[in-house]
């Protein structure tokens, strides 16, 4: 046990360094039919034909065996159907969502903190709810169409020919809302795809993202993947415990986790609140803010240091706070640090989606204490009394104030514990130092509800000029 501080939680750091019994075989058998996509299963050769029988063998004790071990002779044979592939992209699927479960488990033990209950009433209605035969099926069935050839051709035989046949699919897809969610991954993927043609001359593939694009775009086009999920109303109080950032050149995302104490007394949960915007390309740093800011009243009070009383705020069985300003009000102030030490670890995690069950999406709430920040050939890690976590300073937003060097001189942090390229690593959310004997935090989402940090309010105006310069652009074009 590695004790936080006197009076903390324990986080058990040998936990996260230990092997997971397992995790080795089943990656290995994903990477060998991710490498098997790359020449494409038209004509398959010995080699891919033992990546995709390794697939089969991977889930031989599971619901799948019998259907992907037919998709496996079929696909060895170079005669796989849509059915075939889609098998393969189940039991793909299904052994990265065993990943992830053995994985949060080991996060679960490590930070002491329970599992999610398998209520009735939750497990009800939190997969997808069936589609309606007639509901964009034969929209549905060419979108399969188009992953299924590029299966066959491959990476190395894709061409602006090939990724062009997904275009009106897509334009297709995106006026119905019931198949906005697929077609919105279809666009991207066929996006990233056109990019990299003809793929015969790349130098590096993708392997695990552009399979994981494909495997999950694949299943979406199965009807009634995309259903509702189910909602639920939460009366209480919202806790919030840090910022997520997320910046692109073309969009931005936020997304506040928190802990929700139900009113009825009920055990504290972990929940997220998310918004996104687009933006120019021209509005970086705290600017981000102002594009944010108007959707989500949620982000003033985590600037303030507050938390919000909700009033049957709708949220999924997943976590995800559907949020309504009209639902929410300032509470009193809440201490980042304060909630986390009382009652982080008391937290019940939401069951994750079956579609969502992948190492990647791991992004689970931590605190953690008495650690020593260390630095070696640039990078950073947290000594957990003798075991490092690495610290992923590249997430750190530039639409706040916290830095690596903040993160360094810090003795407590909440963050995100992720997984990715076999350990786990912390991102910084808030950090906690001693500055003449008294505790000063540091916040990402600092500057999310305005600040008068000099820095902070040069971005904020550049921004506010950059939106000004576009919107009369805008408005000269729209009046020619």
């Amino acid at each position: 046990m590695v004790p936080a501080d006197p009076g903390g939680g324990v986080m058990r750091g040998d936990l996260l360094s230990d092997p997971v019994d397992g995790l080795d075989e089943a990656l290995a058998a994903v990477d060998a039919f991710d490498g098997a996509l790359v020449a494409g299963l038209l004509r398959p050769g010995p080699a891919q034909a033992a990546a995709v029988a390794g697939l089969a063998e991977a889930v031989g004790g599971t619901p799948l065996a019998a259907r992907v071990a037919e998709a496996a002779d079929k696909a060895a044979a170079g005669a796989a159907g849509e059915d075939h592939f889609v098998a393969l992209a189940a039991a793909r699927c299904a052994l990265l969502g065993s990943v992830h479960d053995a994985l949060t488990h080991r996060i679960d033990e490590a930070v002491g903190r329970p599992t999610a209950e398998e209520e009735e009433e939750r497990a009800a209605g939190s997969g997808a709810v069936s589609a309606e035969p007639g509901q964009g099926s034969n929209l549905l069935s060419a979108a399969r169409s188009w992953l299924c050839d590029l299966a066959r051709s491959g990476w190395r035989g894709i061409d602006h020919e090939l990724v062009a046949g997904s275009a009106p699919v897509v334009s297709a897809m995106l006026p119905e809302p019931a198949l906005r969610r697929p077609a919105t991954l279809l666009d991207g993927f066929a996006a990233e795809l056109a990019a990299s043609c003809p793929g015969a001359t790349l130098e590096r593939v993708p392997l695990r993202r552009w399979a994981d694009l494909w495997s999950r775009a694949l299943l979406l086009t199965v009807p009634g993947a995309t259903g509702e999920p189910s909602v639920a109303p939460a009366t209480g109080r919202l806790l919030p415990l840090g910022v997520d950032v997320q910046e692109h050149a073309t969009a931005v995302q936020a997304q506040v986790h928190a802990v929700f104490e139900p009113a009825d007394g009920g055990a504290p949960r972990l929940v997220r609140a998310g918004v996104s915007a687009p933006k120019p390309d021209t509005v970086v740093g705290a600017g981000l803010w102002q594009l944010l800011r108007p959707r989500l009243s949620l982000l003033g009070a985590v600037s303030e240091g507050r938390s919000m009383e909700l009033d049957a705020m709708p949220v999924t069985a997943e976590g995800d706070l559907v949020w309504d300003d009209e639902r929410a009000r300032a509470g009193e102030p809440a201490d980042a640090f304060a909630t986390a030490r009382v009652m982080l670890s008391a937290a019940t995690a939401a069951r994750t989606a079956p579609l969502d069950r992948h190492p990647v999406r791991i992004a689970v709430p931590v605190l953690l204490e008495g650690y020593t920040a260390q630095s070696e050939e640039g990078r950073l890690a947290f000594d957990l009394a003798g075991r490092p976590l690495a610290v992923d300073a590249d997430r750190l937003p530039t639409a706040g104030p916290l830095t690596p060097e903040a993160v360094a001189a810090s003795r407590a942090c909440v963050g995100l514990l992720r997984w990715d390229a076999g350990e786990f690593y912390v991102q910084p959310l808030a950090v906690e130092a001693t500055v003449r004997k008294k505790a000063v935090a540091v916040h990402a989402g600092a500057w999310a509800g305005g600040t008068t940090d000099k820095a902070g309010v040069r971005a904020e105006k550049a921004a506010t000029d950059a939106v000004a310069v576009l919107r009369e652009r805008a408005g000269r074009l729209l009046r020619k």
